[in-house]
């Protein structure tokens, strides 16, 4: 991996990747969190959405098939603190999409007409997911845990908010956040570094070189709670978790084994075998986290029957108990950290994920992800490391939502 900055202090990581494919593109450190008024609420999404539009000197239909023509692909997510927009495509058209990702986040203009027909499929999309209470469980769930905090709203915002979205908030948004001191430039394929990163330093001559400070603030420690509300779902949804550790957090490698053997993909996870294959409870049930720059959220979720809820919910705390309460042995251990290994290499053969994760962790002045790297980590876990973790996870202050 090779990592290089231009005199603006534009951040530019190259990652060598034989194969027939490339990956580049940008991701900058603004997310919903940094959207701090409700009539704000979704515009990091929509302005996803609307980058696309058109430039002053490119119409719409210009960039909506210059990476297409040649078989790769223009696309842009948002996350609670980061947006990214890059190009999937042919080995070779790295100077391509570089020169367009480059315009479109230079010059974007978002006009007006165009903008305001998007709205609308935003809107469908706000609709949609809201008609997924498996989905949207984990939104209110967020609401809960992080109250009072940025954090706590959804990324696409409300309908309400979308609609008070202008061309003019759009391009502000820009200015503000899409900065080099704010963004990274990253690639994974087969060209050489000095080609690409000349390639980068010519398309991104005009960026700003400053933008609007951050005003994160750390959510507070949440107190126990526990809240129903009606969904009109034929099933429950039930989210428990709470607060830990963020992307900076040194025993973040323990926290993630122990959260993958509680109930990560495999069928054998702990969660699974107790409510699943044991007494046919639930069709899902799973425990992830997700990680910010100044914290964490452990989650476990299932869905089951509206009467089994309570039930569920005890034996998954108990599950979670008896991991804290024993202490694996030597042998089991090792199998453990097989299994995530193992997850961690089947993950790292999406080369799109990869070149996304690479540039997140740069941003987040972290080593981007690597097999050895991670291997080492894990494998340092200890039967009283792991057991700390997991104390960690069990003596947290919990917190439940369960949407009926």
């Amino acid at each position: 991996m090779t990592v290089a900055t231009l005199p603006s202090g534009l951040l530019m990581v190259h990652r060598h990747c034989a194969g027939a494919t490339e990956f580049c593109g940008v991701t900058a450190g603004v997310g919903s969190r940094d959207e701090l008024t409700p009539g704000r609420y979704g515009l990091a999404h929509f302005v996803e959405h609307t980058l696309f539009k058109g430039t002053s000197r490119r119409s719409d239909s210009y960039v909506l098939n210059r990476m297409e023509a040649v078989g790769g692909e223009l696309n842009a997510y948002t996350t609670k603190e980061e947006t990214s927009v890059y190009s999937a495509m042919p080995a070779g058209n790295y100077r391509r999409a570089t020169a367009l990702i480059a315009e479109l986040v230079i010059d974007s203009q978002f006009p007006s007409r165009r903008i305001d027909r998007e709205r609308e499929v935003i809107c469908d999309e706000i609709d949609s997911y809201l008609d997924s209470p498996a989905d949207g469980v984990f939104d209110l769930f967020d609401e809960m845990v992080f109250a009072g905090n940025p954090l706590a709203h959804n990324i696409l915002g409300t309908k309400e908010s979308v609609a008070a979205i202008d061309s003019d908030v759009c391009r502000g948004f820009m200015r503000s956040h899409f900065t080099a001191d704010n963004m990274v430039y990253f690639y994974l394929g087969p060209e050489r570094p000095d080609r690409v990163f000349r390639a980068a330093g010519r398309a991104f001559e005009g960026l700003p070189a400053h933008g609007a400070p951050k005003s994160r603030v750390a959510p507070s420690l949440c107190t126990p709670c526990v809240d129903v509300q009606d969904g009109s779902a034929h099933q429950s949804h039930t989210v428990m978790g709470a607060l830990i550790g963020g992307l900076h957090a040194p025993d973040r490698f323990d926290t993630a084994l122990a959260i993958n053997i509680l109930g990560g993909p495999g069928m054998n996870s702990l969660l699974n075998v107790a409510l699943r294959e044991r007494r046919g409870l639930v069709y899902t049930v799973d425990a992830s986290s997700a990680l910010y720059s100044d914290c964490g959220l452990m989650t476990v979720y299932f869905g089951c029957d509206h009467e089994d809820t309570a039930l569920c919910t005890r034996l998954s705390s108990n599950v979670l108990d008896s991991l804290a309460s024993s202490r694996l042995t030597p042998r089991r251990l090792d199998a453990c950290k097989r299994q995530f290994l193992g997850q961690v290499t089947l993950g790292g053969d999406n080369k799109e994920q990869l070149a996304l994760s690479t540039a997140r962790a740069v941003l987040h002045g972290l080593m981007p992800p690597s097999l050895a790297v991670t291997s080492e980590r894990i494998n340092a876990v200890t039967p009283e490391s792991l057991r700390d973790a997991a104390v960690r996870l069990a003596e947290a202050p919990l917190r439940r939502l369960t949407l009926k």
